[in-house]
Formats: structure tokens, sequence, C-alpha cells
């Protein structure tokens, strides 16, 4: 297993097959993908999990966080997300927040990311916004 920056390419094409495979491919595109940080954890040279991380000045957000399906519990996405934390606190962030699926936001629990009162709906999904302190 090994964490490291992922094209572009690649991150789409996760993305795309987990988060939103019957959307187009432009779904899952962000206009400032150009300006982050993507990460991937990659098992056997095949990319089973990715992360985007996008530095904001003392604050950082990452998005677009997807685990192959069948990967799903084996530890990689979490082993991801703890990299991303730690890359946004070396990058000179003091806080990290994330829109997350509202039924996932007990795994984001587990790292510290506390849900706001903030709550919104995309494509018929409910999102919770989640923040951390990284001091």
């Amino acid at each position: 297993m090994i964490i490291r920056e992922a094209s572009l390419d690649e991150v789409w094409q996760l993305r795309h097959e987990v988060m939103w495979p019957d959307q187009e491919l432009s779904f899952v595109q962000l206009k400032d993908d150009a300006n982050g940080r993507h990460f991937g954890l990659y098992v056997n040279d095949t990319l089973v999990s990715v992360i985007s991380l996008f530095p904001e000045g003392t604050r950082a957000q990452f998005r677009k966080f997807a685990t192959l399906r069948e990967e799903q519990g084996k530890g990689y996405g979490s082993r991801l997300l703890a990299y991303t934390l730690e890359e946004a606190r070396r990058l000179g962030a003091d806080a990290i927040w994330c829109n997350a699926r509202a039924s996932k936001v007990s795994f984001y629990q587990k790292f510290g990311l506390e849900p706001t009162l903030q709550t919104f709906q995309k494509a018929g999904v409910n999102y919770v916004i989640l923040e951390k302190s990284l001091l």
C-alpha cells in the first residue's frame, strides 16, 4: 500500500465510479480541481481510494473522498483521510472542513470532525458540513 499524489484523470474516474456513476463524468469534476492536491491510495499499483485537498489560507477543505466499493471496510479510506489531515497541518492549516454525506457523519467523527448546523442537499443526497481544529 502506498499513498501518493494522483493524476486528475485517475481521480475523476474513481470519483465517478464510486460517487455518481449515473451522472456524466463532468458531474464529479470541480471547477477548482487544478488548485487542489489530489491523493490516491494504491494497493499493488491499483488506485483504491482518492481524496482532494484544497488549502485556503489557514483553513483547508477536503473534497470528493471516495473508496472503491469492494475495498471499503478494509481501512484504506481511514489511512488516506489520516494522511490528508496531516498533510493539511503540514501545509499550515489550523482547521479543516468538509461537506459530508449525512449517512457518513459517524465515520468522520472518528477522526475528530464535528458536525456544524450547516446542511444542504445535492442531487437528492443530504449533506452536513463538518469541521475540525488542527491545532
